[in-house]
């Protein structure tokens, strides 16, 4: 009889273990800004290869990049958005749930070049331009912000003219902006191999959405009235385009370099070069 009881508490007391231990190695796991670590770059990685972190090398440490990658994680798979790695967004993004990976053609940096080849205030005519070809996607990231969306070169002779792949980065450059605005940000754009120093506006223009590409139309975006309808990215959540200007870049109107747009692009620049991973990431 004493033995059976010995039993019986022993199977009760594994069951009280069992249930109060982590349903798998991650359960307990919360992650957030300021967190460092091995658990940090798992996330980090991962989140690289399935497109949300877009930063060019994980480094361990969970700053305002990594909480706008987990974010858009986390919508992306019906998750609160919170920005935080729990149980729940640590089992879908590291178990074996199935998970959604950005949808479209998002080029991703493997790494970050110091060489100035590849890297900070490219000249826009003699480089960026054959770079950056229209009909290419980049990563663009706000230097003030850490924010990152997609966009496609789609016009553009003296400066790029961009627009946003998809409702989602839309509403994230009005996140940074406060709506559409012509104010002149730092911003740094990635493609390929190269990581370049940029000022963007945020105002759609010379574009409808919901008229054909190329059309002759009235009323374009950005008060410029009758013209050839510039808006090629359709269902966007904007009418026409926007502007990334680089180095010795030109206004297309006034054919003039912009002394508020260099002065974005040198701050990207000095971001670039001094570009502390362990802090920023």
């Amino acid at each position: 009889m004493k033995d059976k009881y010995v039993i019986r508490l022993a199977a009760i007391c594994m069951a009280t273990i069992m249930a109060l231990a982590p349903v798998n190695a991650y359960a307990a796991t919360l992650l957030k800004v300021g967190s460092r670590g091995t658990e940090v770059t798992k996330v980090q990685s991962s989140l690289q290869t399935l497109g949300y972190y877009t930063y060019p090398k994980t480094t361990g440490y969970y700053g305002s990049v990594t909480k706008e990658a987990v974010k858009r994680f986390q919508r992306a798979n019906g998750i609160s958005a919170d920005g935080i790695v729990g149980k729940k967004t640590m089992g879908i993004l590291i178990g074996n749930t199935p998970v959604k990976a950005v949808t479209g053609s998002v080029i991703k940096v493997a790494s970050f070049s110091t060489s100035t080849e590849y890297s900070g205030a490219l000249d826009w005519f003699t480089q960026v331009k054959d770079i950056w070809k229209r009909g290419m996607n980049a990563v663009v990231t706000d230097v003030d912000t850490g924010k990152s969306f997609q966009v496609k070169r789609t016009y553009g002779t003296n400066h790029a003219d961009v627009e946003p792949l998809t409702t989602a980065d839309t509403k994230t450059i009005k996140e940074i902006w406060g709506g559409f605005g012509w104010e002149r940000r730092a911003v740094v754009v990635q493609i390929s191999q190269y990581t370049l120093a940029g000022s963007m506006t945020a105002m759609p223009h010379a574009g409808l959405d919901n008229k054909p590409e190329g059309a002759y139309v009235s009323r374009r975006s950005g008060g410029y009235g009758w013209g050839t309808n510039l808006d090629t990215v359709k269902n966007n959540g904007i009418d026409g385009h926007m502007d990334i200007h680089f180095k010795n870049s030109r206004t297309h109107s006034t054919n003039v370099v912009q002394k508020v747009h260099q002065d974005m692009v040198k701050k990207a620049a000095n971001y670039i070069a001094t570009m502390n991973l362990s802090q920023l990431s």
